[in-house]
Parts: structure tokens; C-alpha cells; sequence
């Protein structure tokens, strides 16, 4: 049997670099471009971290994220790969339902979020192996139980949350001494960032998610991470793209 490795007791960056090392461009850091995702992407930068990077436009971003991915690919010097939804699937969903569809039911709202989100995320996913994401278990009720590992059978890949049992203070500790670019927004009162339309600042002790989707009660996910993982094991082989389950 080859070697294998155990990411559970390691710290993010050498979770990063086992997987950069045995899987390469078989694996991809999807980054929203928030505060945790641009941890990761420094991480992923400082040392050399051989995983594709990767965001998608849902094309109703704020100008302050278009802003940011520049300044990643331009300052930071990372070739971050953006990915779009199906033109054809926003266009019948426009004219179907609206332009802001999201507004008038939970039903619209979670089309859009997988029209805009959901979907691309599966093209990048496939052929994949590893999924490497920003979420903290204290996020929103859907992610207190997820695992740093975990195998998400909806899409076939491991699924890797690096910073998962981080704290908010310790992703701005590590902002702040490191001098990440982020997001302006946060300056300005946002906890988390997603679409312009269902994006708001809040309040000082405000929940983090309470600005996405002000408008509905209920968990605060677009269904990116409300898929089902098992399995909570990643052994790496030595052959690129060997998963052992």
C-alpha cells in the first residue's frame, strides 16, 4: 500500500501543502473573496501552495469584489481563475422570474443562488479531488457541525475547511500581521459579502450572516456548503488524484 497522510492534526498551512503537494491542480480552493478565503489565498501564495484558485462571478457582485480580484491577480500576483454561470440559464431565469427574482420568494431566492452559484460550482468541481474552503464552524448553524475533512458524495471530491475552528479575531489577527488585501466593505460595516442585491452592513454585535438576505429568517446559506459530508478521513496517496475512502 503507497504512504498516506492524515490532514486532521495539521495546521492549515501544512494542510494546504500535503494536498498542493500530492494532488496539485486536482485540487481547487473555491474563494468567495471574504476575509477567511483571503487568508487561505495568502496562505496559498507565501508558500508556494501548488491548488488552483478559484471564484465565480455570479454577475451581480459589488464593485468593491471586482475591485479585490484585481488587486489578487494584479498585487498578489495569483492567477485566480473566475468562473461564470450558464448565460443561457440567467437569461431564462430573468425573463422567467425577474431581475430580482431573489426579492419576492425563498423558492426564487435559492433558483438564483443555484443558478449563480450552485451550478458553476459543479463545473469546477468536476474531475476533482479535493475541495479547499474558507468556512468557520461558527458562520451559521449549517457549518457548526461540519468536519476539516469530510467527503461530499453530492459532488464526488474531499472536502477541506482549513480554518474551520478559527475564530473572527484570529482571521483579523492574521489580516493584520500579515497585511492582507481585503474587501472594503468591512470597513464599512459588512460582516459577510455575497451578491450587491442581498448584501447589507450590520450591526456592531450583529450576527455575521445577519446582513446576507436580510430579508428572510432561517439559515443564511446559498447551498454552496449545504451539501451532505461523510467520512471525515482524508488520506492523501502518493499518485496524484488517489482518494482512499
Amino acid at each position: 500500500m503507497e504512504e498516506y497522510l492524515d490532514l486532521q492534526d495539521l495546521n492549515p498551512v501544512e494542510m494546504l501543502g500535503k494536498i498542493g503537494k500530492y494532488y496539485g491542480k486536482g485540487a481547487v480552493f473555491t474563494s468567495s473573496l471574504g476575509l477567511e478565503d483571503m487568508v487561505i489565498t495568502d496562505m496559498i501564495a507565501r508558500n508556494n501552495i501548488n491548488v488552483e484558485i478559484a471564484t465565480i462571478d455570479t454577475g451581480r457582485l459589488p464593485d468593491e469584489t471586482y475591485q479585490l480580484m484585481e488587486t489578487v491577480r494584479s498585487e498578489m500576483g495569483i492567477d485566480l481563475k473566475i468562473y461564470f454561470p450558464e448565460r443561457e440559464d440567467v437569461e431564462d431565469m430573468i425573463n422567467s422570474r425577474g431581475i430580482n427574482l431573489f426579492y419576492h420568494s425563498l423558492d426564487n431566492r435559492h433558483f438564483c443562488c443555484n443558478v449563480r452559484k450552485v451550478k458553476p460550482l459543479k463545473n469546477i468541481l468536476r474531475k476533482r479531488s479535493v475541495w479547499i474552503t474558507g468556512i468557520r464552524a461558527e458562520q451559521t448553524v449549517a457549518r457548526k457541525n461540519a468536519r476539516k475533512v469530510e467527503y461530499v458524495r453530492d459532488h464526488n471530491v474531499w472536502k477541506v475547511n482549513p480554518l474551520l475552528d478559527w475564530s473572527r479575531d484570529e482571521i483579523w489577527s492574521y489580516v493584520s500581521i500579515h497585511k492582507v488585501p481585503y474587501n472594503i466593505l468591512f470597513d464599512q460595516n459588512y460582516k459577510s459579502i455575497g451578491c450587491q442585491p442581498c448584501t447589507k452592513a450590520v450591526g456592531k454585535d450583529d450576527d455575521e450572516r445577519s446582513g446576507r438576505w436580510w430579508w428572510e429568517n432561517g439559515v443564511k446559506e446559498c447551498g454552496l456548503h449545504l451539501t451532505g459530508g461523510v467520512n471525515t478521513d482524508l488520506n492523501l496517496g502518493k499518485n496524484s488524484g488517489d482518494i482512499v475512502d
